[in-house]
């Protein structure tokens, strides 16, 4: 007998991918459970196995930087932060911060279905009562217009969001005169794909940062202490976007929506998602 669990709980993370670089990403994740029916016609009481396994999969890879470490020039390394992955293609980039904040994979690449096959091993080592076996499935959220990836961290948040590399997939509404904006809403999901979103405060001076690899002329580099440690980054300047605050998704909103205005001329309002089905709003004159 099975059970499943639809969109269990949802998964943000970021990935070092060969091809685009750091990439957010955010899953639903659903989920099928085998066993035998017990005296009372169950196969066990969901009140217990959901809460395990929504802890399990919360308490893993949410919220930290996934790195496939045999992809090519990739490489992990101890450091005074913790640990320090540095890479060289599709750009180069250099990560360092606690080891909880980073999720290994000795692949060669990361995808979502080998990833759901590598949780439900991992689950099923010591499953519920029961329980038998454990599948899951991650899932795109579908989405009708734009959408997209970014990577930040939050050094104020108490929780996970302090990760200097998480990210998110996520959805972007924008209107004007009370109409949805399709083109609009487009052009900034392109300007923002796969962009790393950066407090300006938490910038590092030019100056005080060595060239990592010759081709490059400017890397910009983030550095900041949070309760779970020293994080640090630096990516290409092309692959940032630098606001004036936060990257809170309120901030975000806020961002957008003045920025809009100002280069149309129109008053707006944004609804910026973080990941899936949550978000903030905000609007403002040109």
């Amino acid at each position: 007998m099975t059970l499943f669990v639809n969109h269990l709980t949802h998964l943000d993370v970021s990935l070092w991918c060969p091809t685009r670089g750091l990439v957010g990403a955010s899953w639903q994740v659903d989920v099928e459970l085998d066993g035998e029916l017990g005296e009372d016609g169950m196969l066990f009481d969901f009140g217990e196995v959901k809460p395990w396994l929504k802890a399990h999969l919360d308490g893993s890879l949410d919220h930290t930087l996934l790195v496939p470490t045999r992809a090519p020039g990739v490489t992990v390394q101890e450091c005074r932060e913790g640990l320090a992955v540095r890479t060289t293609a599709p750009y180069p980039m250099e990560v360092r911060a606690p080891r909880q904040a980073f999720t290994l994979l000795p692949w060669h690449a990361i995808g979502a279905e080998r990833l759901a096959e590598h949780l439900a091993t991992e689950l099923s080592r010591r499953p519920p009562a029961q329980v038998s076996a454990i599948r899951l499935q991650l899932r795109d959220e579908a989405v009708e217009g734009a959408a997209y990836t970014y990577s930040h961290g939050l050094k104020r948040h108490a929780g996970n969001c302090q990760r200097i590399a998480h990210g998110h997939r996520s959805r972007l509404h924008v209107w004007q005169a009370g109409r949805r904006q399709p083109a609009l809403e487009a052009e900034w999901a392109e300007r923002l794909a796969d962009r790393y979103l950066v407090d300006a405060a938490d910038l590092v001076d030019p100056d005080e940062v060595p060239q990592y690899q010759a081709g490059y002329r400017s890397l910009q580099a983030i550095n900041y202490v949070a309760d779970q440690g020293q994080f640090y980054l630096r990516l290409p300047a092309e692959r940032c976007v630098i606001l004036p605050t936060p990257t809170t998704v309120e901030q975000i909103a806020a961002w957008l929506a003045e920025r809009i205005a100002r280069e149309t001329g129109q008053t707006t309002r944004v609804q910026a998602f973080e990941g899936i089905d949550k978000g903030a709003i905000a609007e403002a004159l040109p």
